[in-house]
């Protein structure tokens, strides 16, 4: 797979660190208990079709991008820079 850094250029995704799913996720109270806690730490979800994820481009500029991609198909569909309105 080839992500396409905005300052780089394309480059093979072994230059970047996946980070997760690009959305933010609500943090328990500290006094919520352990299930609440065991769900926010572990589970995630596993979608077939289009995402979007956080990468940072650790082998080349230090940038965090959000990266739109099909996990089924692994294709690249957008790339942007994540201050760039990552919506």
């Amino acid at each position: 797979m080839r992500i396409t850094c905005p300052l780089c250029g394309a480059r093979d995704r072994r230059e970047f660190y996946y980070r997760g799913a690009a959305l933010a996720l609500e943090r328990p109270a500290p006094d919520a208990g352990e299930q609440a806690w065991d769900d926010y730490l572990f589970l995630r979800e596993n979608p077939a079709g289009e995402t979007r994820d956080l990468w940072y481009h650790a082998n080349g500029c230090g940038a965090w991008l959000v990266v739109r991609r099909d996990t089924r198909s692994h294709a690249v569909l957008e790339v942007r820079l994540a201050g760039e309105g990552a919506q």
